[in-house]
């Protein structure tokens, strides 16, 4: 299997471009299958999840097409309603085609998916909405079956802003007879994407980007060209490697308003940002000041850099706290960073992050995430880190090491 071996404590500097959103392109693939005639997604990037996602369209029956980052889908074809039971089981977004096909055809089937193992992640809460919609629900040894003669709107709330609920219940809302109203709303902008792609499909959606999303059902949808938002996770990342090395880099094709929460902390730190209209550029000058920091449902600090923003804090000249509030398992990164020196403490769902100085050692990636947040330790580390088990970060990463090597890093994939 491949490795990322790293040679720690090259300064990064230059510039770099932030792809589309992983998190948005997955379920607008699925949304494609909604239309009655082919569309057409730009910027979407070459992940594994991504992959994993048309090769499960194809097998329905659909035509798919990709070229560098455009993707086209012709859903004409469709004589499945069933997922690949394999390729379910290697990402979570699988279960967006539960909404999709019973708005379409009445019926879904599909394994439980998988994905990064972060904590426990039940579908209950999208279960919940088809339920309401009027859809018979089924979980059989590891199989959900939904059906529906006829769906029909309703009031949902969700005990939960779980932003793959609310994308399900969207879908399974769009083609429904009436109105749906979902209470508690995820906000995310992935979600927004998803729903300004749906709208131009023909679909009547109202409040999105709000905790209330309103849905009048429509008969039809058309299929669309539309282009991918840019990944927020991904510009974080490199603008924590930026800081972490002690760089300079203009990270271009961001959407400033989506990481806001990362660039107060950034800055309460004592990190230069300049936001542009094209970008942000990453200025470290000095010591870095300890923080506090806490994952919330978005707007607030995004889980998705906590892992990141931990080996970050370890580089402050004082103590922080790191307090993880959305999944219950994503501290596996920590036994890794120790390994590299790294002084980090657990107690329950928060972490004691201690000024350390990192050394380069062999380390093993948990999850997507993690996986970022050991590339980063490499960067900064002295010495020589090896890497391993990356098929995980290549699930959320195009072109990681490249993009780094571009910055001045010294870091190879290998066999």
């Amino acid at each position: 299997m491949a490795k990322f071996v790293i040679n720690g404590g090259n300064t990064l500097k230059g510039e770099i471009k932030i792809n589309g959103a992983k998190n948005a392109a997955l379920p607008i693939l699925a949304a494609t299958l909604l239309a009655d005639s082919p569309s057409v997604l730009r910027d979407i990037p070459d992940l594994r999840d991504v992959t994993n996602l048309c090769e499960i369209i194809k097998k329905m029956g659909a035509n798919v097409k990709r070229s560098n980052h455009l993707v086209e889908i012709d859903p004409v074809g469709i004589n499945s309603f069933e997922t690949d039971k394999e390729l379910a089981k290697k990402l979570r977004a699988s279960y967006y085609i539960l909404g999709v096909m019973l708005a379409k055809y009445g019926e879904a089937r599909t394994s439980l998916p998988g994905g990064c193992s972060i904590g426990n992640r039940p579908i209950d809460l999208h279960l919940k909405g088809f339920k309401a919609l009027g859809a018979d629900v089924s979980l059989n040894h590891g199989i959900v079956e939904v059906k529906a003669d006829k769906l029909v709107g309703d009031k949902i709330y969700l005990d939960y802003p779980s932003v793959g609920a609310t994308i399900n219940i969207m879908f399974a809302a769009s083609l429904a007879e009436g109105k749906t109203v979902i209470e508690n709303a995820a906000r995310e902008p992935e979600l927004v994407d998803l729903a300004n792609f749906l709208t131009v499909m023909g679909a009547n959606i109202k409040g999105v980007g709000t905790d209330i999303i309103k849905i009048e059902g429509v008969d039809k949808l058309e299929g669309k060209e539309h282009r991918i938002i840019p990944d927020r996770i991904e510009a974080g990342t490199y603008m924590i490697a930026a800081a972490i090395t002690g760089g300079d880099v203009f990270v271009k094709n961001v959407l400033t308003e989506h990481i806001k929460s990362l660039i107060a902390k950034m800055h309460e730190m004592g990190i230069e940002i300049e936001e542009d209209i094209s970008g942000v550029r990453v200025i470290k000058n000095g010591k870095l000041k300890s923080v506090d920091v806490k994952t919330l449902p978005y707007p607030g600090f995004p889980t998705d850099l906590q892992s990141q923003m931990m080996v970050l804090l370890t580089q402050t000249k004082g103590t922080s706290i790191v307090k993880e509030t959305v999944w219950e398992n994503r501290f596996m990164h920590v036994d890794e960073l120790k390994r590299m020196g790294a002084d980090i403490t657990i107690d329950g769902h928060s972490a004691l992050i201690r000024p350390s100085f990192l050394s380069g050692a062999e380390v093993t990636v948990t999850d997507l995430r993690a996986g970022a947040a050991l590339i980063l330790a490499g960067l900064v580390s002295d010495g020589k880190s090896k890497v391993s088990k990356i098929h995980h970060v290549e699930r959320g990463y195009e072109g990681i090491e490249k993009k780094l090597a571009s910055l001045g890093a010294d870091i190879k994939r290998v066999k």
